[in-house]
């Protein structure tokens, strides 16, 4: 990867800091010297990065065992923003605390829905702790350091336990060790552009009338270019009775040949958009 300038590039991710949207910027950027800017929600994150905030911005768009985030989809699409890289992380959970305490001595956890739901099977041994909802798993683990409360645990990064001076009581505590999160990294259409010189993925959107053979016609197209559809998601268009909205990665091997099956499914299509294109990102573990 090029590095443009000497000067921090300004992440925004959503979460606070040691979030996994962090430990995933990290990762994309490698050596690069980058400042993270935490945003509570995926809309303030967009919102951030269209209003010239940062220079680029992180979002998780799926999740191995939850499946797609699609509101993300929807704020990619009316942001105008492209898609310049991708990182998969595996996703480590931990029950982080005060110093001190126990397992033992935890009354209520705190975290995102999706970690405690994911951490469900740990919890079964310990029916009287009472798990909470919250907005972000790092902030989570923030509140607990900065307000130093007791008998509180959240789930949470090891970055986060790091940064805000907790302790691992329980580590990956995951159900399911195969737990994989795919971020995406978004830039605006008018930047420089932080990515690799070549692109073997590219993300895509179309919308589609519900007609019979509408989908097979663009997937046969794909297959004929020797196009490999990696993810293919489909969200009805509010307003539009029995249309849809399809968002599809690509992957391939010869670019002349990507942007000719483009080009040939637009006759089958409306609103073809690309969202980015990019090389295909590399998988780390938290």
């Amino acid at each position: 990867m090029e590095k443009e300038s000497t000067k921090p590039k300004r992440i925004a991710i959503q979460g606070g800091y040691g979030a996994f949207h962090e430990i995933a910027a990290n990762r994309y950027f490698g050596d690069t010297e980058i400042e993270i800017v935490p945003r509570n929600t995926f809309k303030d994150l967009f919102s951030a990065l269209k209003e010239g905030k940062v220079d680029y911005g992180i979002t998780a768009i799926e999740n191995s065992l939850a499946g797609s985030i699609l509101p993300n989809y929807t704020l990619l699409l009316e942001s105008n923003m492209k898609v310049i890289g991708e990182v998969f992380l595996r996703i480590k959970q931990n029950l982080v605390a005060l110093a001190g305490q126990k397992v033992k001595d935890i009354k209520e956890v705190y975290s995102h829905p999706m970690a405690l739901l994911q951490c469900q099977s740990f919890f079964e041994e310990y029916p009287d702790i009472k798990l909470i909802d919250s907005i972000d798993t790092a902030l989570s683990a923030k509140k607990i350091a900065e307000e130093k409360l007791k008998g509180i645990a959240a789930i949470a990064s090891k970055l986060a336990a790091e940064k805000y001076g907790l302790k691992i009581l329980a580590d990956s505590i995951e159900t399911n060790k195969m737990n994989y999160t795919r971020f995406l990294i978004l830039e605006d259409k008018n930047g420089g552009g932080f990515h690799d010189e070549t692109v073997n993925k590219s993300s895509v959107s179309f919308a589609l009338a519900h007609k019979i053979g509408s989908l097979s016609k663009i997937l046969s197209i794909f297959s004929y270019y020797d196009i490999n559809l990696s993810k293919i998601q489909s969200m009805p268009i509010i307003g539009r009775d029995w249309e849809y909205q399809f968002y599809v990665d690509l992957e391939f091997e010869n670019y002349n040949m990507y942007q000719q099956s483009v080009k040939a499914v637009e006759p089958f299509t409306s609103n073809v958009c690309i969202l980015g294109e990019y090389f295909k990102g590399g998988v780390f573990i938290d």
